[in-house]
């Protein structure tokens, strides 16, 4: 598995999650960057809400509104995660320990975190 370079990996999971979310969540982030950090995989999502969402975020009740966009985003991850889990795992031949997630309503970035059983192995670049 040392075959690719740790950039090889990082883009692979890129291109993974960008599959997941457009499948699985029905619209894929506008740019997406993984960063693979010894047992850990940090994935940056932006532009991941739709308009709605946004009108949604700064309606008069935004509070209330940024909150709803939480759960209903966390609960469709959640309910995602065992294909995530097997996306990551596939890629990184780790198995996923934990995963966190947030996003924010203001901006429209989301980051995920998979911590993982072990590092993932890739091969340093010349």
């Amino acid at each position: 598995m040392q075959s690719r370079t740790k950039g090889q990996v990082e883009a692979e999971i890129s291109e993974a999650i960008i599959r997941f979310e457009k499948e699985y969540m029905g619209r894929g982030p506008l740019e997406t960057k993984s960063f693979v950090i010894g047992d850990m995989v940090l994935v940056r999502l932006k532009g991941v809400l739709t308009q709605a969402e946004y009108q949604l975020a700064a309606s008069s009740e935004n509070a209330r509104g940024r909150e709803l966009i939480k759960q209903v985003r966390i609960e469709l991850l959640e309910r995602g995660r065992p294909l995530l889990e097997a996306v990551i795992f596939d890629i990184t031949r780790q198995q996923v320990k934990s995963l966190h997630t947030d996003i924010s309503t203001a901006t429209g970035e989301r980051i995920i975190l998979f911590s993982l059983e072990g590092p993932v192995e890739y091969r340093i670049a010349p």
